[in-house]
C-alpha cells in the first residue's frame, strides 16, 4: 500500500510547469487581471484607499455629510456600547448556568462564531440590537448579506453596514452584483442556463460567474474595496475564487468567504478548496479564503475530515469552517433542517467553526404567517416596500437573531463556547 500511495506524489517538474504557465508573458488569464489591477492604481494604491474608506470617522463623515438618518442610529449603538447595555459574557453564563458558571472552566480555544444570515437591511441590525439589549441577548460576531451592492449604496446602507460592524466589533460579508442571477445587457441573467432566482436554489455548481464576468467580478470586488473598504465578499464560483487567490497572492488585501452554492459536500472537494489556497497562499503562510461554507448536506464527519485537511495546511487559525444549523424554511432544503445536536457533538474538538444562522428554529417558522423564504434576498427594496413585505422580513430576521441566542445557550450547557459581537459582550 505505502507504494501505491507514492504514486500520488506531485512532481517538481509539473509544479514548474504551473508556474511557468502563470509567468508567461503573454498569458492572457494573468494579463486581464494585471489590467484591471492597474485600473485601480496598482496593489500598494488599492490597499491605501480601502484602509482610508474603512475608518469608522471617514463612513460616519461621509454619512453625515448626505444627512442619513443612520447617523442618529449609530450614535446610539456607540452609545449603548460605551455604557455597557449589553449583557457580559460572565453575566450570560450566569444567566444560562446560575451560581454554577462561577466554578466552571471554559476552553475559548474551541469557540464557535455566532453567525447570521443575511442581514440585508441596516435597520434589522438596530432592531436586533434593541432587542438584544431588552432580553439580554447575544448578538452575532459575524454577519452575510445578500443584497443588491449598487441598491444600498442608493440608500447609504453599505455606509452605515460598515461602520456599525467596527462598532460592535464583528465581521461581514458582502455579495457583488456580478453573479449569474443578475441581468446582463439584454436583461436576461448573466448565466444563460437561469430562469431567475426561481431555478438556482438546488443548483450546486455555483450561480455562475460566466465568461468574461469573472474579470468583471474583480473590477467590481475592487471599486467596492477602494471606495468602501468592503474587505471580505460572498464568492460563488471556482474561477472568481481563482481570481480571489491571485489577488490575494499579488498583494491585495482582500478577503472572501465560499458560498453554500459552490456545494463543498465530501472531504475530497474541500481538498481541492484547501489545496488551492494553499498553492496560492502568501509566503506568511495566510490565505484569502476566511470562510468556507460547507454544502447543507455534509455529516460531521465531512466537517471532521475538512478540518483535518485545514490543519495539515496551517489553515486552522486562518480559514473558518462555516456550517447552516438552520435555514430559511422555504425555498433550500427540506424542512426541518436542524444542526445543533450535530454542532454540539463536534464544537469541542473542531476549532474555528461558526454556526451560522439562516433562518428561525423549526418550531417557530411553523407558526409564521410569512416564513422565511431565501427567495426574497433577490427581491429588490421598492417591491418589498410596495407588497408591505418590510414588516414581516423584519420578524423573520429577528427570529434568525432568537435561533442565534438558541445555539448560544445549548453550547453554555454544554459547558462549550461562542464568540459574540467583541465590542458589546465583554468578558
Amino acid at each position: 500500500m505505502s507504494d501505491l500511495r507514492q504514486k500520488l506524489t506531485i512532481k517538481e517538474e509539473t509544479l514548474r510547469e504551473i508556474n511557468d504557465f502563470l509567468l508567461k508573458e503573454d498569458n492572457p488569464l494573468v494579463s486581464g487581471l494585471l489590467k484591471i489591477i492597474e485600473k485601480y492604481g496598482g496593489v500598494a494604491e488599492i490597499n491605501r484607499k480601502a484602509r482610508e474608506a474603512r475608518k469608522l470617522k471617514n463612513l460616519m463623515a461621509r454619512l453625515r455629510a448626505k444627512n442619513s438618518p443612520f447617523v442618529k442610529d449609530l450614535e446610539w449603538l456607540i452609545e449603548q456600547r460605551d455604557k455597557d447595555a449589553f449583557i457580559s459574557i460572565p453575566d450570560y453564563r450566569r444567566k444560562i448556568l446560575g451560581d454554577k458558571a462561577d466554578s466552571m472552566t471554559f476552553d475559548e480555544s474551541f469557540a464557535v462564531t455566532l453567525e447570521i444570515s443575511a442581514c440585508n437591511f441596516f435597520p434589522w441590525l438596530i432592531e436586533e440590537a434593541k432587542k438584544a439589549i431588552a432580553q439580554q441577548d447575544l448578538m452575532p460576531s459575524r454577519f452575510i448579506r445578500v443584497r443588491f451592492m449598487k441598491e444600498q449604496v442608493e440608500d447609504n446602507e453599505i455606509l452605515a453596514f460598515a461602520a456599525a460592524m467596527q462598532i460592535i466589533g464583528a465581521s461581514y460579508v458582502e455579495t457583488l452584483d456580478t453573479k449569474g442571477t443578475m441581468p446582463g445587457p439584454d436583461g436576461l441573467p448573466i448565466n444563460v442556463h437561469l430562469g431567475g432566482p426561481g431555478t438556482i436554489t438546488g443548483y450546486f455548481g455555483g450561480v455562475g460567474v460566466p465568461n468574461e464576468y469573472a474579470l468583471e467580478w474583480v473590477d467590481e470586488l475592487l471599486h467596492y474595496y477602494t471606495e468602501y473598504g468592503i474587505r471580505q465578499v460572498l464568492n460563488v464560483n471556482l474561477g472568481s475564487v481563482m481570481l480571489g487567490y491571485w489577488l490575494y497572492k499579488l498583494g491585495i488585501d482582500i478577503e472572501f468567504k465560499i458560498s453554500v452554492y459552490l456545494g463543498n459536500d465530501n472531504p475530497y472537494a474541500c481538498f481541492w478548496t484547501l489545496m488551492t489556497a494553499k498553492l496560492f497562499s502568501r509566503d506568511d503562510g495566510t490565505s484569502p479564503l476566511i470562510g468556507f461554507n460547507l454544502s447543507n448536506s455534509v455529516n460531521n464527519e465531512t466537517i471532521e475530515l475538512s478540518a483535518y485537511i485545514r490543519k495539515a495546511f496551517d489553515f486552522e487559525d486562518i480559514v473558518r469552517i462555516e456550517h447552516h444549523i438552520v435555514e430559511t424554511c422555504k425555498s433550500i432544503v427540506r424542512q426541518p433542517y436542524d444542526r445543533l445536536n450535530e454542532l454540539l457533538e463536534i464544537a469541542d474538538h473542531v476549532k474555528n467553526i461558526s454556526a451560522k444562522h439562516e433562518g428561525g428554529s423549526p418550531e417557530i417558522e411553523a407558526t409564521r404567517e410569512h416564513p422565511s423564504d431565501i427567495l426574497e434576498y433577490f427581491i429588490p427594496k421598492k417591491d418589498i416596500l410596495a407588497q408591505g413585505l418590510m414588516p414581516k422580513l423584519t420578524i423573520n430576521h429577528l427570529d434568525k437573531h432568537d435561533s442565534v441566542n438558541r445555539t448560544a445557550k445549548a453550547l453554555t450547557e454544554r459547558g462549550l463556547t461562542f464568540i459574540a459581537a467583541r465590542n458589546l459582550h465583554k468578558y
